[in-house]
């Protein structure tokens, strides 16, 4: 399969008397819908080829043709495309624009990994595509990558980067971990504390919230709203939708240090209270007055002038009840309202975010902690904690994104060797990530329509820098790609031998892009933490 990745659906040879070559003649014909794909074509392969590649009709031949399907196409779906590559000229068909853009992306896979560079290395080189045709169209609608910068900034340029990679993988939905009790990142013009004083924390701690070592400079940054722009247009270009976490209640110490009267001032000094430099969950949680609710309306309605996603994710886990326990104003407030107990109250708490949401049009996405008191009507789960809660949510009608941290969090240790750094949690290898099922088996066909699909977790407490997010991501995001994209078999019969083998140029490829992954054969010296302590979970995950 000329190593595609993720593996499409159908695939074979065309005999085209040696395939098609691209060369100073080439140009690009770009139909209606796909001029940002020829634009993003030409940037790419331009770069890498050192070839002009310019707009043209293609009469005679030497051309790339992007069309968005015509009835000869068949019925593809948005995001399917056919490639047809013979001795005469290339041609992407999409069912919509993104499909016409996941084409152009397997494309450049079949120019070899060379393709992938910012520069010629071989000028004059011939730039052959195999005779080829390739009919394909994703799985899921949902194939997402959550990146915590939250925790350890990720400069824009970074971000970025992401996305580029995220492309390559046929990737489509980038949650964006924007708030947490470690950072704000994100600048809300009416609350300029928000990133003055809670998106810089004095201290951070190396490695596992257990380990004795600290960073003793102070570690931070935001993107200003301009920022967020670009990077949503830069998302948007390459068929990116980014879902911004705005986490409340619980996860908020950034936020109450910054403005402490939406914190539980009667159980807690909250003046007293700095950006955490820990990890781990705080017991500084937002006060359910409405005081709180109004500041994060204004929160949110600077956010969807930024953010023109179906969906927007409100975190809703980990949130610590005891301060509520302890607060005669939250008791109180528990009886105003006629809930039973601190777990309503939170529902309470989402519900109101879910109805302020649907009012304008967007959908709320929270972690699966939502549940609990109550799902809120029109919400949508992110279930993290394993299958049960995507389950429940299923059965009772609302749409999952299956992202369960035994399978797919990529924080987790990926050997059991003593060179692994930072260990956290369970082993998952490569092969296991491979092996991850997003639908469970005990859905119904109804109930699984509403898994919209799945999502691997990226987060930082214990990645300091790009290297250490690209050594945790890579490999095992492209095998994650491929189960988000690809009509695999049930996870034992899978064939991770051949994946392996496809991954043999993936590598290449990766390479060609400066991604820091981890190689096969373990960790690199410099990839080592020798000494800074992890949390390794011995045995396997449960699967459930």
């Amino acid at each position: 399969m000329t190593g595609l990745i993720p593996a499409p659906a159908t695939w074979r040879d065309v005999d085209s008397a040696g395939g098609f070559v691209i060369d100073e003649a080439t140009v690009i014909d770009a139909g209606p819908g796909t001029e940002a794909t020829a634009g993003w074509l030409r940037g790419v392969l331009g770069a890498a080829t050192g070839l002009a590649l310019p707009p043209g009709a293609g009469d005679d031949g030497e051309t790339i043709r992007l069309r968005v399907q015509s009835e000869d196409a068949g019925h593809l779906g948005p995001e399917g495309y056919k490639l047809y590559v013979n001795g005469d000229d290339i041609t992407i068909h999409g069912g919509g624009p993104a499909g016409v853009f996941w084409g152009a992306q397997t494309l450049r896979q079949l120019l070899g990994p060379d393709a992938f560079r910012r520069a010629p290395v071989a000028p004059g080189r011939q730039w052959l595509v195999p005779g080829t045709f390739v009919e394909d169209t994703p799985r899921f609608r949902w194939r997402g990558l959550m990146l915590d910068v939250a925790r350890h900034f990720m400069p824009k340029d970074g971000v970025l980067r992401y996305l580029d990679l995220m492309a390559a993988h046929k990737l489509n939905v980038f949650h964006f971990h924007l708030t947490d009790d470690q950072g704000w990142r994100v600048e809300i013009k009416r609350y300029p504390k928000l990133t003055e004083t809670g998106s810089w924390r004095a201290r951070t701690k190396f490695g596992h919230r257990a380990s004795p070592l600290w960073e003793e400079k102070p570690h931070g940054g935001y993107y200003t709203q301009d920022d967020i722009r670009e990077i949503v247009a830069y998302a948007a270009e390459r068929h990116i939708s980014v879902v911004p976490e705005i986490d409340v209640p619980g996860h908020s110490q950034a936020a109450i240090a910054a403005y402490p009267e939406l914190g539980n001032t009667d159980v807690v000094d909250t003046t007293s209270l700095t950006v955490w430099d820990n990890w781990g969950i705080s017991l500084n949680v937002l006060a359910p007055t409405d005081n709180t609710l109004r500041f994060y309306e204004g929160v949110f309605e600077e956010l969807l002038e930024l953010f023109p996603s179906e969906f927007i994710h409100i975190g809703g886990d980990e949130c610590a009840k005891e301060q509520w326990r302890q607060s005669p104003l939250v008791q109180a407030r528990i009886a105003e309202l006629g809930l039973a107990d601190e777990d309503e109250l939170q529902s309470w708490f989402i519900g109101h975010f879910d109805k302020w949401l649907s009012a304008r049009g967007r959908r709320l996405i929270g972690w699966d902690e939502i549940l609990e008191g109550g799902l809120a009507e029109g919400a949508a789960v992110s279930s993290w904690r394993g299958y049960a809660a995507g389950i429940a949510a299923a059965r009772a009608g609302h749409d999952v994104v299956m992202c369960p941290e035994q399978q797919v969090y990529l924080d987790y240790r990926q050997d059991a060797g003593a060179d692994e750094p930072v260990p956290i949690a369970y082993v998952r290898t490569l092969e296991d990530v491979y092996r991850f099922e997003p639908v469970p088996p005990e859905l119904t066909p109804e109930e699984a329509a509403h898994v919209l699909g799945a999502q691997a977790n990226v987060w930082t407490e214990v990645m300091e820098d790009q290297a250490r997010v690209d050594y945790q991501t890579f490999p095992r995001l492209a095998a994650f790609a491929e189960v988000a994209w690809s009509p695999l078999p049930a996870p034992a019969e899978r064939d991770f031998a051949d994946f392996e083998r496809r991954m043999t140029a993936h590598y290449r490829r990766l390479d060609a892009l400066g991604v820091g992954y981890r190689p096969p054969t373990g960790p690199l010296p410099w990839q080592r933490r020798p000494g800074v302590l992890g949390r390794p979970i011995e045995g396997p995950p449960p699967n459930k």
